[in-house]
């Protein structure tokens, strides 16, 4: 009796249906919650990386800056230099193009500020109308 019971179990090969049909059930559980939270964090990756993006732009005019000795004049925005992507270009790789950075000089303190103009990183920080800061971009 013995041996037949063990001979049964040993003849037993592959799942139920009911067993596969669990592990599919499963499966879908773990699928169902594991797609929404990567695609928020594709998501948040991509917003990152264009902020970062912007903190390059705004490195890639200090360095600009400070290689050209230039003092902040423009005819149209007195007090306001505007460096477009082209001035950049060889301060950056790879870069978003069509952005400007807005370098103003404050009299008081001769403190340089830096705002990046038409770039992604704009939208994603501040108050999303006015071009974004060095603050903001590295506060994000």
């Amino acid at each position: 009796m013995l041996k037949m019971v063990k001979n049964h179990l040993k003849n037993q090969k592959g799942l139920t249906l009911i067993e596969l049909l669990a592990v599919i059930v499963i499966l879908g559980i773990i699928a169902a919650i594991a797609v929404p939270a990567i695609g928020g964090i594709i998501n948040k990756t991509e917003k990152d990386a264009k902020v970062s993006e912007g903190i390059q732009i705004v490195n890639s005019a200090k360095m600009y800056m400070s290689a050209h000795q230039h003092k902040v004049t423009d005819a149209t925005k007195p007090g306001i230099m505007v460096l477009s992507d082209t001035d950049l270009s060889a301060y950056l790789d790879n870069a978003a193009s069509g952005f400007t950075v807005n370098v103003k000089k404050d009299t008081t303190t001769g403190k340089y500020t830096y705002e990046v103009a038409s770039h992604d990183s704009e939208t994603l920080v501040g108050d999303k109308t006015t071009p974004a800061t060095e603050t903001e971009l590295l506060a994000y």
